[in-house]
């Protein structure tokens, strides 16, 4: 059994403009150990994915139907007292962003050794020293000394170490990495990737890392699910989705990524503008934006399609690859 499944899950915000479907329907399982890539452009509802699990959506949002379940135990309408022994806990999650995430008015040691009452059953003294060794973990130099800073003396590849030291202080099971490292820069974004990498071996825990950079996956993750406009439109092992693309969005995706090969060549963005998920197509999502877009795209919605073993795809191109060899053998 799966360490985490997510079935059919459906989650929506409810605005005066009507419903808005963020999360439309996804399943995928977590493994033990196993890193998850969630990769997708802004909108494509990765970040409310990994809210919905740990139940920490906006007062307008509601899971309407779907199952999330943790070790068996199920999630959705579980009841706050049931998710504050998960949260932090059993499932951490580092947000998107460093600067804002951090209490401006507590310090580092204050905000660290308050996840870690809040969490487990050791005292102040031990607390303190934990979140001195969780420092120390993460490569943050003077611990000590930082512990009586405030996130202000702080820079930010140094804060996303300490968000990442508050998530892991209480060694969970499966760490969230919401864009972990989208403000920072070129060098501090592989230094705190490399910590991820060296941490992820070291406790063996699962991890989920939201991104829409293909090159922290490539790096990272063992698999990858694609998302679009809510839904899953690929899904499967990292070296499938990267060498045997196919769904039409994550050919566009990995056009878009620049590499050696086209060193001096003009990049190939994907044209037009993300749906709008208030007026939602009939057909495939990504059908107005598809340069391979055939009549059907437009009216009817692709289910998934197995390819083999280790990769499946939403996407009518593969339907019709598969009846042109059938008519062909």
């Amino acid at each position: 059994m799966s360490m985490l499944e997510v079935r059919d899950l459906h989650t929506s915000f409810f605005t005066d403009a009507g419903e808005v479907k963020a999360v439309n329907g996804i399943s995928f399982d977590l493994d033990e150990g196993k890193v998850l890539g969630i990769v997708g452009e802004s909108g494509s509802g990765k970040s409310v994915t990994a809210y919905s699990i740990l139940q920490i959506l906006a007062s307008s949002g509601k899971i309407v139907s779907g199952s999330v379940k943790f070790r068996g135990t199920e999630l959705v309408n579980s009841g706050e007292k049931v998710m504050k022994t998960i949260r932090g806990n059993k499932i951490s999650i580092i947000f998107q962003d460093p600067m804002t995430s951090l209490n401006p008015t507590y310090t580092i040691g204050h905000q660290l050794m308050e996840a870690i009452l809040l969490h487990t059953d050791r005292n102040k003294e031990q607390a303190r020293e934990r979140a001195l060794e969780m420092l120390k973990l993460v490569n943050v130099n003077e611990p000590e000394k930082r512990l009586k800073q405030y996130p202000y003396e702080f820079s930010g590849g140094m804060r996303q170490r300490v968000m990442i030291a508050m998530a892991l202080a209480c060694e969970p099971d499966i760490l969230i990495a919401d864009e972990p490292t989208t403000a920072l820069d070129v060098t501090i974004q592989a230094q705190i990737l490399e910590l991820m990498k060296q941490l992820q071996k070291e406790l063996g825990m699962a991890i989920i890392m939201i991104t829409h950079d293909l090159g922290v996956v490539a790096q990272l993750c063992d698999e990858v699910i694609v998302m679009y406009a809510g839904s899953i439109c690929e899904q499967g092992t990292a070296d499938e989705i990267f060498y045997n693309p196919a769904h039409e969005y994550t050919k566009g995706l990995l056009r878009s990524i620049p590499t050696e090969k086209t060193s001096g060549e003009r990049l190939r963005p994907i044209s037009g503008t993300p749906i709008d998920l208030l007026n939602m197509p009939k057909g495939c999502a990504f059908a107005p934006r598809c340069e391979a877009a055939m009549k059907i795209c437009l009216r009817e919605r692709c289910q998934r399609m197995q390819l083999n073993d280790d990769h499946a795809a939403a996407c009518w191109m593969n339907v019709k690859a598969e009846a042109e060899k059938g008519g062909g053998e």
